[in-house]
């Protein structure tokens, strides 16, 4: 579904990214990991296509998007959840959800997210502002899943979040997995969940990518040596 071959990504002269290289296999979740810094979000921006590639290319479904401009991605077919979300916190949660079939026009009403995450209902006239960081969440997996993707980025869905929605967030993901088959690309610092939830790993560290395999293959000694603070 997504293949990311040699990859260097750069914030001005400051290089952030060194030959990156990762695939995601259609409908399966792969969850990328590593500390804090070390690179995850600059690969999902980039993919995203918010920020320019310095060396490298980036193949989904079979066409080099590399130079593809964001709207383009999002058309053909690539759902992103930002990290904080990003919701508009002046539109209410039904605004918030319409936005997204103005974009892609591929769903014809909010339904489809209605359905994933039913305590959006009780909102709907709630402004997307005041919802709590979990409330959040929903909403913007939600919205994004309007678009009909075929592939669905998440970038640490389960920060700021209480116990009770990640479970709910967990859920959904993996309905949206098997039920929907959309392939999941996530980043995630909690080990459980991602265990719990991935079928594939990679893990970064310093900009490139240090591990990868079947996430029940993944060893107590790796989880140590690159993931503990």
């Amino acid at each position: 579904m997504l293949s990311v071959e040699r990859l260097d990504v750069a914030y001005g002269g400051s290089q952030v990214l060194w030959g990156v290289d990762l695939r995601v296999p259609a409908g399966e979740v792969m969850c990328l990991m590593g500390r804090n810094g070390v690179g995850k979000t600059t690969v999902l921006r980039a993919v995203m296509g918010l920020l320019p590639v310095r060396a490298g290319r980036i193949v989904f479904d079979g066409q080099d998007i590399t130079r593809w401009p964001s709207d383009r991605r999002a058309r053909a077919g690539i759902g992103y959840v930002p990290q904080g979300r990003e919701v508009f916190p002046h539109l209410s949660v039904e605004e918030n959800l319409r936005m997204a079939l103005l974009g892609c026009e591929r769903a014809k009403s909010i339904d489809d997210a209605l359905d994933l995450f039913p305590a959006l209902k009780r909102f709907l006239a709630r402004k997307g502002g005041v919802l709590s960081g979990g409330e959040q969440q929903m909403l913007a997996i939600g919205r994004a899943l309007l678009t009909r993707p075929k592939l669905l980025i998440l970038d640490e869905p389960t920060e700021g979040i209480q116990p009770s929605i990640i479970l709910e967030i967990e859920e959904a993901i993996r309905r949206i997995k098997s039920t929907l088959g959309v392939t999941v690309l996530l980043v995630e610092q909690y080990l459980d969940f991602a265990e719990r939830l991935a079928d594939t790993y990679v893990i970064m560290a310093k900009g490139s990518v240090v591990a990868a395999g079947a996430t029940r293959d993944l060893k107590v000694e790796m989880v140590k040596h690159h993931l503990a603070v």
